[in-house]
């Protein structure tokens, strides 16, 4: 089987008409249609089933036409990668990085992988999770850190960052004073709060109140952190965010919190199953290199 034949069919496959094909591919009817037939007898089965209008695949043609798409798609990629490499690694890394302390931990990536292939640029969108993974499923990205949870089936993932969720207030708040002890969330019952519009951290802290006399008081869903800090920092209410989700600033006081599940894990995250450049495969390695024994332990 040709590289060529596979596109010829996978074009036929797409089309299910011989002449459309026939034009997208520019080529006659007739060496179109032979190209098929030697596939079929080459094969030994029935590809298609002709039909007045259309063509219709076989299971045989089904088949086919899933090899055929990732085959030619594994060309694609190895003459782009012998080409990077004669050339020496180039191209773009788009990656997404959430609000946080995302930022700090890939600089230090970006830094060091730069030394190794200095031709290489980075692209970088920002935005929480949810935006992100969307942003990985549309094509616009294809690695990203975000922060837990995720979803396990569609994402490889391993961690690369941990930090506490925070109280954010307004210096002239009453719990901002000079008591160094963690908040507790008796402390924070009945405060306005400001939250990550994250169902899974809302749900978070909403379990923080479980055997207190009631449930939090909530205001404010947001997914910038930045945003809900400069709230916090008018006095509008008190956000829960991590630590490094904010600029310091004269009017901030950032307060611990005693509570369950206070740890956000930030993980370097990729499609499963979604096959990636040679580029973005040895940032990946790269950057699992530095998280390996004692690397690893230092963003923890």
């Amino acid at each position: 089987m040709e590289l060529r034949t596979l596109r010829y069919f996978v074009t036929v496959a797409e089309e299910l008409n011989i002449t459309r094909a026939a034009k997208i591919l520019r080529i006659s009817q007739p060496p179109l249609s032979s190209q098929l037939k030697n596939l079929e007898e080459e094969l030994d089965t029935v590809l298609f089933i002709r039909g007045k209008r259309q063509l219709t695949l076989t299971e045989s043609g089904k088949l086919l036409y899933q090899r055929a798409k990732d085959i030619l798609a594994l060309a694609e990629k190895t003459q782009a990668e012998i080409r990077s490499l004669k050339a020496g690694m180039t191209g773009t890394v788009a990656i997404g990085l959430v609000e946080g302390m995302a930022p700090d931990i890939a600089a230090e990536w970006f830094e060091g992988f730069l030394e190794i292939h200095p031709s290489v640029h980075f692209r970088i969108l920002d935005g929480n999770s949810e935006d992100l993974i969307e942003k990985m499923r549309g094509g616009l990205i294809d690695l990203a850190v975000i922060t837990a949870p995720y979803d396990q089936q569609l994402l490889n993932s391993f961690l690369v960052g941990q930090e506490k969720m925070v109280a954010l207030m307004n210096r002239d708040h009453p719990l901002a004073g000079t008591d160094q002890e963690p908040l507790t969330a008796e402390d924070l019952l009945g405060q306005p709060l400001i939250v990550p519009s994250v169902k899974a951290h809302i749900d978070t802290i909403t379990r923080w109140f479980r055997g207190t006399s009631g449930s939090p008081r909530i205001i404010c869903e947001m997914d910038n952190y930045l945003d809900a800090a400069a709230l916090a920092g008018r006095g509008v209410g008190i956000s829960i965010f991590p630590q490094t989700a904010y600029v310091m600033n004269d009017k901030l006081v950032s307060r611990e919190i005693k509570a369950p599940n206070t740890d956000v894990d930030h993980l370097f995250v990729w499609r499963k199953g979604h096959q990636l450049p040679l580029l973005e495969e040895t940032f990946i390695d790269y950057v699992k290199s530095r998280y390996t024994g004692s690397a690893q332990s230092q963003h923890r």
